[in-house]
């Protein structure tokens, strides 16, 4: 694992990437990476994320009690202790509202379907989480049933989640959720959306298992038509 100090600065290199690229606006969203085995760094309360500096971010053990810092943490922490709780292979956790994605929330839509190769080989499915309300042990629990088997998870009308072995994995992966829900949104207007086959994706997979990566969860028409097996657990 990196410094401390090192990671303090990632986040806050990623805090500019996120509302630079307007995947949030304002003081939506938040970011943390594990620090030890009962504490992780995560953004504050109430500030602009391009706006948040290295002594914003504070440090909360993974039952949500602050540790150190001058600001509150995120409103939202529970999501976090969560994550890290259930996902001991998990160091790092990104939270924003990209549009395109989160927009398929508000309709309702999840991005389940094996469309493009690359999120195949990198992501995986995105399922939807049941509303929940912010700020409340609830709004963990809604995503808690998905995060030992996915990489990101879609928040009914709230945003979306993304998690990684760094921080830089799972700033990657909500860029990446972002564009296949534009790409999606994109030829929903077409009119069309061609899923991949079951002999495409079989060839994906193997891709993926010659490149040493593990399994990944695929979505449940996958696993139905293709025979593809989900497992837990995947970076």
């Amino acid at each position: 694992m990196n410094s401390i100090f090192s990671i303090r600065k990632e986040i806050i290199e990623i805090c500019r990437l996120i509302y630079t690229r307007g995947l949030v606006t304002a003081t939506d969203g938040n970011i943390s990476a594990r620090i030890g085995e009962n504490e992780i760094l995560i953004t504050p309360s109430g500030k602009n994320k391009g706006m948040v500096e290295v002594q914003d971010l504070v440090v909360i053990d993974l039952q949500g009690k602050k540790i150190s810092g001058i600001m509150q943490p995120s409103g939202e922490y529970r999501i976090h202790t969560m994550i890290y709780q259930q996902r001991p292979d998990i160091n790092a956790v990104v939270h924003a509202h990209p549009p395109y994605a989160t927009a398929f929330s508000v309709a309702g839509i999840s991005l389940m379907q094996c469309v493009l190769p690359e999120i195949i080989l990198t992501i995986g499915a995105v399922p939807l989480a049941e509303y929940a309300t912010l700020y409340t042990e609830e709004l963990a629990s809604s995503i808690e049933k998905y995060i030992k088997d996915y990489n990101a998870v879609l928040l009914k009308n709230h945003g979306v989640v993304t998690i990684g072995n760094d921080l830089l994995c799972a700033y990657h992966r909500m860029e990446k959720v972002e564009h296949m829900a534009k790409i999606i949104y994109l030829a929903r207007t077409l009119g069309n959306i061609d899923v991949l086959t079951k002999e495409q994706i079989d060839s994906l997979m193997k891709v993926r298992e010659s490149l040493g990566l593990s399994s990944i969860s695929l979505c449940d028409t996958c696993e139905n038509m293709c025979g593809i097996k989900s497992s837990k657990n995947n970076i």
